[in-house]
């Protein structure tokens, strides 16, 4: 059995200069972007405190990318909502969905390859092909909320409730009730926004 590979050492330097330690050379931007490409994991650190700054450096490479001609994947629309989220309540689930999302839309995206080629030409557009991003956001919408819904301690016992009508047990807290409640129109307003962002596309 292989254990894993180690993620590829970059080191930053005070000139702003980075070190790819496994080739022994300096890199740019451009290099770790194509590396990123390549499904090569490396990490970042500040040379002289030793700082893991890796989120940093990926953040200054899509911010690089964003300014290119034609090379945008970011929509101001859903920048916006991504900045509403800091200091918001929901800030600790965000991480979580947009790796969800993308790891899902990752594993689909051969298929949406797929569909595109097929529609060369084609008369029509293939009609799943047109959907399948909006489907994709449900799918992913759908399964964080079942996710979430499992951490939940009262999320079950809320469930049947409704499904038998049966009063609310004495001992269940009833902050932790409302807690939940909020949670879940937070998380249907994030669903309602996520499927507004799908249709603008």
């Amino acid at each position: 059995m292989t254990s894993p590979q180690k993620p590829i050492t970059i080191k930053k330097y005070a000139n702003r200069r980075l070190y790819n330690t496994g080739t022994s050379t300096y890199v740019t931007l451009e290099d770790l972007a194509a590396m990123v490409k390549k499904g090569d994991d490396f990490a970042v650190f500040d040379a002289k405190s030793n700082e893991d700054i890796t989120r940093s450096v990926l953040a200054q490479i899509i911010f690089e990318q964003e300014n290119k001609d034609g090379q945008s994947l970011l929509p101001a629309a859903f920048l916006r909502q991504l900045i509403g989220f800091y200091g918001d309540s929901m800030q600790g689930l965000v991480p979580s969905f947009l790796e969800l999302s993308m790891g899902r839309f990752a594993g689909e995206q051969q298929n949406f390859r797929d569909h595109v080629a097929k529609a060369i030409g084609a008369s029509a557009f293939p009609p799943q092909a047109l959907t399948s991003m909006d489907e994709l956001a449900r799918q992913n919408m759908a399964l964080f909320s079942n996710a979430m819904a499992m951490f939940n301690p009262f999320a079950q016992m809320q469930a049947a409730q409704k499904a038998d009508n049966a009063p609310a047990p004495a001992t269940a807290p009833a902050a932790a009730s409302t807690d939940f409640e909020t949670m879940q129109q937070q998380l249907n307003a994030m669903q309602k926004r996520i499927e507004e962002m799908a249709k603008k596309r």
